[in-house]
């Protein structure tokens, strides 16, 4: 196990109803002028705006909004954002919503009081000193954005998709109420658990030794989402299965999965070129780039998917055809995602090979000439996996 460090601030404030506290929390935590921040009118046909807006109103505090945030959120929502923000001096922000509401809600947060172009944080030009307070009420289970320093943001005009990341941007309290879950279209749940499950192969991916506790803890979440996620299949409307998600989205993403070991998010990166270029779901792309990734680095680490394998797939043992017993962990990933109804080939989605060229270029820009924790890959390699990714 490798030195770390571990900060998860966060207040989590879980169960049914505790949206209707948001006011009580917003006056603890300082917040006197707040940009409530939100995506399309789910929020409100569900009652939660309202639940919201009179629990600020309660509290005496004052707001302005800014919804419409789309899913994989871009820059130009994000200086409306900003531009709000300083107009109206605003001291707090509270995200409505999934990941990608709270990820820009975090890159706001970040910009209001930099002088210069937000996009600096994400193109490695500045990193974040200072930053407005931010909380969440979570509405989709997936990026772990609720609990996480990270944040995503896709600039429009040049393609480009890309995260940043401050322990500033740690939300100071979450709200988490699974039976705001209810709604959900099965495939944004869908998503939503491949995107967790991704989270934590990016962890659990790694040749750092002598980390069993957090194998154990990978394996274990695994395999817990997957039981909640064929529950939820069969009854949508099961609040312990629901919060079980809701729990497994948070801590696969803040931090705590990958303590002591060196990270690989070099799939990630792959993905975020799809969903740049093809505005794709993010779960499903991840769906798509995660076995080929697996394929392509198979003998970089056999042990490693054949561990992957029987502990979280149930796959049985057989030390003598260890890469088999890896491969069939795969196909029952595979087997997983299209019992959730998402995609695993790119021949499946409006990917076509002939943008091929487009991808690679921006994933240059994004991640250089070569890149990858687990195995250092280069271009070409990258372009071997998408090609997986079409078979």
């Amino acid at each position: 196990m490798n030195n770390f460090r571990f900060y998860s601030p966060t207040e989590f404030v879980f169960g049914k109803d505790e949206e209707k506290n948001v006011g009580e929390l917003l006056k603890h935590y300082g917040a006197t002028k707040v940009l409530l921040h939100y995506g399309g009118g789910s929020i409100k046909r569900s009652g939660l705006y309202d639940r919201v807006i009179e629990s600020m109103r309660e509290m005496n505090i004052d707001y302005v909004e800014q919804g419409g945030v789309r899913p994989n959120p871009i820059d130009t929502d994000v200086y409306e954002g900003l531009t709000l923000c300083r107009d109206e001096n605003v001291d707090f922000i509270l995200a409505v919503g999934g990941g990608s509401v709270i990820d820009s809600a975090k890159a706001i947060a970040a910009g209001v009081p930099y002088e210069g172009d937000f996009w600096d944080f994400f193109d490695r030009k500045a990193t974040v000193k200072e930053a407005l307070p931010v909380a969440t009420i979570l509405t989709i289970p997936a990026a772990g954005s609720e609990g996480s320093a990270a944040t995503v943001i896709t600039k429009a005009d040049e393609g480009l998709k890309r995260g940043s990341g401050s322990q500033l941007l740690r939300p100071k309290f979450s709200i988490i109420n699974p039976e705001l879950t209810y709604t959900l279209p099965m495939w944004h749940t869908a998503a939503g658990i491949v995107d967790m499950m991704s989270h934590i192969f990016e962890r659990y991916i790694s040749k750092t030794k002598d980390v069993i506790l957090t194998d154990r803890l990978c394996e274990s979440t695994l395999i817990t989402i997957m039981e909640a996620a064929r529950t939820i299949l069969k009854e949508p409307k099961n609040y312990q299965a629901r919060a079980t998600l809701c729990w497994a989205g948070t801590i696969a993403h803040n931090g705590s999965l990958g303590v002591g070991r060196e990270e690989e998010w070099t799939t990630h990166g792959l993905e975020h070129e799809l969903s740049a270029l093809y505005d794709m779901t993010h779960g499903a792309g991840l769906a798509i780039m995660f076995p080929a990734y697996m394929k392509y680095t198979l003998d970089e680490d056999v042990e490693r998917y054949y561990q992957l394998a029987t502990k979280a797939f149930g796959v049985p043992a057989n030390h003598f055809h260890k890469k088999d017993v890896a491969l069939e962990g795969i196909r029952r990933l595979e087997n997983f995602f299209k019992e959730l109804g998402m995609p695993i080939r790119l021949n499946e989605t409006e990917a076509k090979k002939e943008d091929m060229p487009k991808l690679l270029n921006t994933l240059k820009r994004n991640m250089g000439e070569s890149f990858g924790t687990f195995k250092t890959l280069t271009l070409k390699e990258a372009e071997k996996i998408y090609e997986l990714a079409w078979e």
